[in-house]
């Protein structure tokens, strides 16, 4: 691709709370002249600060991430004080419900972190056009709910019914990762997951269905 002026770049950020993804991502996107990147942040408090400094394009928005604002809280953030900034969620995770979420909070694309660095550029361009790039697992999510997925218990999966079942035993979000040997941020996931597809808002909520239907 020939050389782009400076006033022709997207001009982008990387939100991401691990380091040597967001080295490896500064590393693609220098590989494309009409791509700069302008800012990273580790957190989602930090994102919605840089965003409001710096204005970016598009934002390449990882979801789950430690500290009070969620990648989703974020999105939501950045684009109440940025409306011309696109979000661009970049994730390990691709659960049903966290796709909804996201989706609903304003990101105009859902990509997994195993993207190729050619297609992470044209979701970026796509996205600073204002055209959505979604993941295999997003579109496959969003046919779901038009199709009529399965709702409520049926729909856990086999690890959410385990944090389910560990919740019922009055665990914390740090007894359960330590017990199942993930981190607190993917428990915190799965319990947004396991609320969503039960219809509740409170682990309490969750916990007497769960009792009730004998799901634990």
């Amino acid at each position: 691709m020939a050389d782009a002026g400076a006033e022709d770049r997207i001009r982008v950020v990387i939100v991401d709370d691990h380091v040597l993804v967001r080295s490896g991502l500064e590393v693609v996107l220098g590989m494309f002249d009409d791509i700069e990147l302008v800012g990273q942040a580790g957190d989602g408090d930090e994102a919605v600060r840089l965003c409001r400094e710096l204005s970016p394009d598009v934002v390449l928005m990882d979801l789950v991430m430690p500290g009070g604002t969620s990648g989703v809280d974020a999105t939501k953030q950045v684009l109440e004080s940025c409306p011309e900034t696109r979000v661009l969620a970049l994730t390990s995770f691709g659960e049903d419900a966290l796709i909804h979420e996201t989706l609903r909070a304003g990101a105009i694309g859902y990509l997994m972190k195993n993207v190729s660095a050619d297609q992470l550029a044209e979701a970026v361009r796509a996205a600073h056009a204002g055209r959505s790039t979604l993941a295999p697992e997003a579109a496959d999510a969003l046919v779901r709910s038009v199709s009529g997925p399965p709702q409520g218990a049926e729909a856990l999966t086999a690890r959410e019914r385990q944090v389910l079942a560990l919740m019922a035993d009055g665990l914390t979000n740090a007894d359960i990762a330590e017990r199942l040997v993930i981190g607190v941020a993917t428990v915190k996931t799965h319990v947004s997951s396991i609320m969503a597809k039960l219809g509740v808002s409170t682990r309490t909520e969750a916990t007497s269905i769960a009792i009730r239907r004998k799901l634990v």
